[in-house]
């Protein structure tokens, strides 16, 4: 009994450190903090049912957040046509950060390929390299490289004409 206990609060601490990074990164390629919130759920159970395989791990944190993605694009695929309401602003406000500027880039996230919006977030937002990308979303290098080039280029003519709130002026 004393093992199990032992590993109980193993994993429970380990999911206390990488849980608020795994609503980070869930946030920003789902758009949604409700969905977000389910999907860290659902990795951290998945951490839970195979923690020997996570602790196992070479650098288990990125184990678990290439489950999260990969968690995030069955999401996708399962529920291709879901409505998602817009317009609103989020429940809670980000500190003294601006948020129109918050809310351009997470507008402009949204009309990328769920595959592609997960590149982007790993690759730029998350400053993962290429081979971290490609090892996390089960994709060759190469395949990681072309997504990441058509997406900043969805980016870029979604955002040419914001450039006062992009540039805070």
């Amino acid at each position: 009994m004393r093992g199990s206990a032992h590993r109980t609060e193993e994993i429970e601490e380990f999911m206390r450190t990488v849980s608020p990074s795994l609503l980070r990164a869930a946030l920003l390629v789902c758009g949604d903090h409700h969905l977000a919130e389910d999907l860290v759920q659902t990795t951290l159970g998945k951490v839970f049912v195979s923690w020997r395989r996570v602790r196992k791990a070479d650098h288990p944190p990125a184990y678990v957040r290439a489950m999260l993605m990969r968690t995030y694009l069955s999401y996708v695929r399962l529920h291709r046509t879901y409505e998602k309401p817009m317009g609103e602003l989020p429940e809670q406000v980000s500190g003294t950060r601006d948020p129109t500027l918050r809310l351009t880039l997470v507008d402009a996230l949204a009309q990328l390929p769920p595959q592609d919006r997960a590149v982007v977030v790993l690759r730029y937002w998350e400053d993962r390299s290429v081979a971290q990308t490609a090892a996390e979303l089960g994709l060759s290098q190469g395949n990681v490289r072309i997504r990441s080039m058509r997406a900043l280029k969805i980016l870029r003519n979604a955002l040419a004409g914001q450039h006062d709130i992009l540039t805070g002026k």
